[in-house]
């Protein structure tokens, strides 16, 4: 019998399953034109039902950089998508997060930057 969870993590359309296929964080093209990856970050959230929480962080990266030598112009920040009681938790609602939702975020946040 295939284990559910890990099942899940070898579908390669959400972002947990994404690192675990390819052993790498996906990478999206912003409404802006610019590159990004994504990292997830866990912070405290002030919240006591809540008091952590994750957020996605996106990597700009400077076009054009050759094999290697890629470099990071800037970066872009999600408010809170998952909060919960322990880093596991909102580590675990991320993992299951769809791309399609991830790449919606990033363009949302850019969005909201240039208004």
């Amino acid at each position: 019998m295939i284990d559910a969870h890990a099942a899940q993590l070898a579908d390669d359309s959400t972002l947990g399953g994404y690192v675990a296929v390819h052993g790498r964080p996906p990478s999206f093209g912003g409404v802006d034109g610019a590159p990004y990856s994504v990292d997830v970050i866990v912070d405290e959230t002030g919240d006591a039902a809540a008091p952590v929480g994750a957020y996605l962080l996106f990597i700009q990266w400077a076009p054009g950089g050759e094999a290697g030598g890629a470099t990071i112009s800037g970066h872009r920040e999600s408010d809170f998508v998952a909060r919960g009681t322990s880093e596991a938790e909102v580590r675990a609602a991320l993992a299951q997060m769809p791309l399609l939702t991830v790449k919606a975020t990033l363009d949302a946040v850019i969005r909201r930057a240039a208004s």
